[in-house]
């Protein structure tokens, strides 16, 4: 029998390949370190039965018809899937796959390394210190923010905002509030967390972190109004989606010292960067490393081939987006 034909957008790493190579499939992968323009994906694609695809790579319903009937499957190497048309993938029976729960750990880890280097001004103090400016300890010098027993806001307390919880009350004594689409009985019982508005929470927190999907309504969840809401000497925290934060506003706010400070590894129009953002010193920008660990993108590759070799043996993926699909 042939081999199931397989294209990979883009390398990812070498030990999830082997293992997808190691059963009977045929794999085509962009080889160059980039993101594939659409018309390249529309080319590796075409006549293919299964895409793997990343984040960065939008899956319309022009490249699932262009690649044919024989597309079995959709499998994203991320845990967010809003890159993929997943109505126009449900409607020609094909399944969406995803990554989740192996990114929460390491999510949350960057999440309070971006939360302590904001408030100590880290980055700040590095370039600083680089570029020989540092003369000796001084009693003003980089002066920054407490974090024990400051107040968290968790905004999102699914899988990552419960891990973050964790980590903040358990390491640093910080008080919890969280807001969330339903109460989160395990935070409040194991952290004292305590269920507020949005409102509230922006008003009373030191820190801000967003955990939360990309979804109609939480784009552009965080904007000046809700910026003005915050105390001058709070910290804004995002690891989730880019457009959950208006960064036209975010400059503004921060041009103003409306907050003390930001750390941001997503952004509004991904890979750009808004006008003015990377010009702040209290503003800290990493390029989108949320989950850049070996042993976690090691993870997320094994859990697309777990996914793609169950569609393979004609079951429904462990991580499938729409089931419905496989109900008669």
């Amino acid at each position: 029998m042939p081999k199931t034909s397989v294209f990979l957008t883009r390398k990812i790493p070498q030990k999830a390949i082997d293992y997808i190579l190691s059963h009977d499939i045929d794999l085509e992968m962009n080889q160059e370190d980039r993101v594939l323009t659409k018309e390249e994906i529309m080319e590796g694609v075409k006549g293919k039965e299964v895409l793997i695809c990343l984040l960065t790579d939008t899956i319309d319903t022009e490249i699932m018809d262009y690649a044919g009937k024989q597309l079995k499957l959709i499998a994203n190497y991320a845990v967010g899937y809003n890159n993929i048309d997943v109505k126009s993938a449900t409607e020609r029976k094909i399944p969406v796959t995803n990554t989740p729960g192996v990114l929460t750990e390491t999510t949350a880890d960057l999440t309070m390394a971006l939360l302590l280097s904001i408030a100590r001004r880290i980055v700040e103090s590095d370039k600083f210190t680089r570029e020989n400016k540092f003369k000796g300890w001084g009693p003003l010098l980089h002066l920054g923010g407490d974090i024990y027993e400051k107040t968290l806001g968790i905004i999102g307390a699914g899988r990552i905002g419960s891990a973050v919880a964790q980590r903040a009350a358990k390491g640093f004594n910080m008080k919890i509030l969280y807001t969330n689409r339903n109460r989160n009985v395990d935070l409040e019982e194991n952290y004292q967390a305590k269920f507020v508005s949005l409102e509230e929470l922006l008003k009373n927190s030191d820190f801000v972190t967003l955990h939360v999907p990309l979804t109609d309504e939480t784009r552009y969840l965080i904007g000046e109004k809700e910026i003005d809401l915050m105390k001058d000497t709070a910290y804004l925290i995002n690891t989730s989606r880019g457009l959950v934060i208006d960064e036209k506003a975010l400059v503004k706010c921060m041009k103003e010292e409306k907050i003390a400070g930001a750390a941001l590894d997503v952004y509004e129009h991904e890979p750009e960067l808004t006008a003015g953002l990377i010009d702040l010193d209290n503003v800290i920008v990493t390029a989108h490393i949320g989950t850049a660990t070996i042993d976690t993108r090691t993870k997320m590759g094994m859990i697309v081939a777990e996914n793609l070799l169950a569609v393979l043996a004609g079951k429904i993926p462990p991580n499938c987006i729409n089931p419905e699909i496989f109900n008669p």
